[in-house]
């Protein structure tokens, strides 16, 4: 499938952007293509979509533990994709959302 690349490796184990910026996220979303990992457009950033539209890299998978549905942004459905290199989400101990420590007390105040 044009657009996904199963033997690239993730990004890290957050949001690039969210991470370089002191911010924060909701969930953790996986670009099929290139393994940027962005948050979901639930986050206050939305930077999975942003990757996606900028990019020019459609699907994403989800990069929660537990989870392994991918997304097509372009078709706006889900999608049927191949299993992708390990790490498969985002360490089970860190938190959601997430990371703990940059997190505002009134967070559910900030999602869309």
């Amino acid at each position: 499938m044009t657009g996904i690349d199963p033997a690239v490796a993730p990004s890290g184990d957050g949001c690039v952007e969210c991470d370089a910026a002191g911010g924060w996220w909701v969930h953790l979303r996986r670009c099929a293509a290139c393994g940027h990992i962005g948050c979901c457009d639930s986050s206050p950033s939305q930077h999975a979509g942003k990757h996606a539209a900028e990019s020019g890299h459609p699907i994403v998978q989800s990069f929660e533990p537990g989870e392994d549905w991918f997304w097509d942004y372009a078709r706006e459905d889900y999608y049927d994709g191949p299993r992708l290199a390990d790490p498969q989400s985002h360490p089970a101990d860190q938190t959601v959302p997430g990371p703990h420590e940059r997190v505002p007390a009134d967070w559910r105040s900030h999602v869309h």
